[in-house]
């Protein structure tokens, strides 16, 4: 299996599902095991695509599913705002800034991968 440690994106996704752990903790019972639960899942899930298009060869299926998924979750964050699951606006805003952040990184992964494809 290909090494992911060293990857920037892993490092980053990483980042990004401890600090959801952590602010998850603090939501109302009832977000908690909600919205709560799907931020959890889809980070969890950000990381294990990380890992797999590292160690495929047809990377651009996987990065695909890859960019979706941090779309998805961006679009979670916010309803997460919307609905007023975080404890305060900096939490929201952290959040917010890791999954841009992201999905601006596996995009330009899938870019460059289709870029890799074409020669």
């Amino acid at each position: 299996m290909a090494r992911y440690e060293h990857l920037p994106i892993y490092k980053k996704a990483m980042e990004m599902s401890v600090y959801v752990e952590e602010t998850v903790r603090y939501f109302s019972r009832y977000h908690k095991y909600g919205i709560g639960a799907d931020l959890r899942d889809i980070s969890r899930q950000i990381l294990r695509l990380v890992i797999r298009a590292n160690s495929t060869q047809h990377k651009s299926p996987v990065l695909q599913e890859l960019v979706e998924a941090c779309e998805q979750f961006k679009v979670t964050v916010v309803l997460a705002k919307e609905i007023k699951a975080f404890q305060n606006f900096n939490s929201f805003q952290q959040a917010a800034g890791l999954a841009t952040s992201l999905c601006r990184q596996s995009e330009g992964w899938l870019g460059s991968s289709k870029k890799g494809q074409d020669h």
